[in-house]
């Protein structure tokens, strides 16, 4: 009798040991809660690229389509390139930070014709008419809003995440400039 006691015991304190590793916990964790793995800058980080990344390249997209001038074209050339080779590098981070993308809810880039970007969602944009100058002034808001937040990943304490962010920032910059946005210095006091 006591060496079935002895071995149930035995069974239920490994039992327990086995549960309490931190690889389990963190899986259980990211499978019933639905969290991710990143912290609450980088969540963010994530849903604001995510959303407007899409979005941009659906909207230049139509810009080369339609009768634009060639700045805008070019403007809208180089995010399709820039934003186009982002986005799957984005997919794959998220992914591997338990992120999901693409969002469920965000808005897409519709036209007079209809849908340009074939993104699964929800939630419908306004219907955009092309005009060039709110096109570039768009663009250039947009943008920056996507570069404070790639900043913002570049101060992040993931070294991965940082990591990405400081690489992708200089082409970023650059197509922010080269759409007539203009970069601060930033103050480091």
């Amino acid at each position: 009798m006591k060496i079935n006691k002895f071995v149930a015991s035995i069974v239920c304190v490994s039992a327990f040991f086995a549960s309490c590793s931190n690889k389990t916990a963190e899986q259980n964790q990211i499978k019933y809660t639905h969290t991710s793995r990143v912290d609450g800058d980088a969540f963010h980080f994530f849903q604001v690229v995510a959303s407007k990344v899409p979005y941009e390249v659906g909207y230049a997209s139509h810009v080369n389509t339609v009768g634009a001038s060639s700045k805008a074209k070019a403007v809208a050339t180089e995010i399709e390139k820039v934003y186009g080779d982002l986005f799957p590098q984005l997919e794959s981070i998220a992914t591997e930070f338990y992120v999901e993308i693409p969002l469920r809810g965000a808005a897409k880039f519709v036209t007079d014709e209809g849908t340009v970007d074939a993104q699964d969602s929800t939630e419908v944009a306004p219907v955009v008419v092309f005009n060039e100058e709110s096109y570039l002034k768009h663009t250039v808001e947009e943008q920056a809003l996507v570069i404070e937040q790639f900043k913002r990943l570049s101060r992040n304490t993931n070294k991965k995440l940082r990591d990405f962010a400081v690489e992708k920032l200089p082409a970023l910059e650059e197509l922010y400039v080269s759409s007539g946005g203009v970069i601060e210095k930033e103050d480091h006091h």
